[in-house]
């Protein structure tokens, strides 16, 4: 891209009306910065590579172009990276107007809770229940003329069995995360599967008739093997989703306002009740039965946000601290009690998930948020 562009798309980026695509190619751009461009003060070049919103600023207003359009305080990032030197891959958070010093990891405390990992049960249609998690990898169920195996790899998949004769009668198996679990399926049909924590899947072992069906609930992210004559159907409370062959998430957890679905590629639709909708990639929609509108879709989506739990971390984009709190209950398999007024602010970052729930929540505390760890409860103060 040439340089007026650039800082185009970074004003755009910056002031929140840059559309996905235009986010998408500020981001490509600065993640592929290996040299310091000109405008920046080669002796802050790290400083500001911690923070890419303040990069991004110092970029536009060092080269002479104002950034005009200037969100209201509460939502200025103006903190600098709180960074945690001390674990694999650094911990970023920032809160609207509050500087944010730079702190090295502490000692890990006597009642820590460590991150959650792959774990996952799997009932199969007779009612027998298979923890994955103590599973030697190999064969580890045969049904009608599917195989399904545990991979070294850490994942599920079903694949045919030639030798075996082909029942016609539907068997059905059902995965299950806890909390704190997480795990990778791939389907009879080749479309592959990311469960999140606390969530569950309800498929047939092998696809039998007409229209490819299965149950949903929490969230998962799914890469559907195309067939255009037999669609695929993810059902999830009182919604259904209906693709043939495409990327996209499904968040349905009960304790969120709404069943948000966001596409990454290809085409969906969305059927919930008398509300039905088509979105494109990029857009997500949020179906809520208790609200004036019940179905609605946003086309301003950062969709690194959305599926940031399968590529292993959290991403928050002006959060607020319930959004960010009902996120690391489900990791880390807590529960979180607020003592007194519950904050207000709102926060953004990125957090790997591979790290104990201290440190995660040291770097809140460096934006003003006290806790106790009680156990498995988090008590915010």
């Amino acid at each position: 891209m040439e340089a007026k562009q650039i800082k185009e798309l970074i004003e755009k980026y910056l002031s929140g009306t840059a559309d996905p695509k235009e986010r998408s190619e500020v981001e490509e751009w600065y993640e592929q910065i290996d040299t310091n461009p000109a405008e920046i003060d080669p002796s802050r070049i790290g400083e500001y590579k911690r923070d890419t919103h303040r990069f991004l600023s110092a970029y536009i207003e060092n080269s002479g172009i104002s950034h005009h359009h200037k969100k209201p305080a509460i939502y200025r990032w103006l903190a600098a990276a709180v960074l945690l030197l001390c674990i694999g891959g650094g911990i970023y958070f920032y809160k609207n107007d509050v500087p944010a010093p730079q702190v090295a990891a502490t000692q890990p405390l006597k009642n820590d809770v460590s991150p959650g990992g792959n774990k996952a049960m799997l009932t199969l249609s007779n009612g027998k229940k298979i923890v994955l998690t103590d599973t030697e990898n190999g064969v580890i169920a045969t049904q009608s003329d599917i195989v399904i195996d545990k991979t070294a790899d850490g994942k599920l998949a079903y694949h045919a069995d030639n030798k075996a004769d082909a029942g016609t009668t539907a068997l059905y198996n059902t995965m299950s995360t806890p909390r704190g679990g997480n795990y990778f399926l791939i389907l009879e049909d080749g479309t592959k599967v990311w469960l999140n924590a606390a969530s569950s899947l309800k498929y047939p072992v092998a696809f039998k008739s007409a229209e490819r069906l299965v149950e949903l609930t929490g969230e998962a992210y799914f890469e559907v093997a195309k067939n255009k004559n037999r669609p695929f159907k993810v059902v999830s409370a009182e919604q259904t989703v209906e693709v043939l062959g495409t990327h996209f998430n499904i968040n349905s957890y009960s304790n969120e306002v709404a069943i948000k679905t966001t596409l990454l590629e290809g085409s969906v639709k969305i059927s919930a009740g008398e509300n039905s909708a088509i979105i494109k990639p990029g857009e997500q929609s949020a179906y809520n039965p208790a609200a004036s509108k019940p179905l609605t879709v946003s086309a301003t989506i950062n969709t690194n946000e959305v599926i940031a739990w399968k590529n292993g971390k959290f991403i928050f984009d002006e959060a607020d601290i319930r959004t960010v709190l009902r996120q690391l209950e489900r990791w880390y398999d807590v529960d979180v009690v607020f003592t007194g007024k519950i904050p207000t602010d709102h926060f953004r970052g990125t957090i790997p998930k591979n790290v104990n729930l201290s440190q995660v929540l040291k770097v809140l505390e460096q934006s003003g948020v006290n806790f106790k760890i009680e156990g498995k409860k988090i008590v915010i103060r």
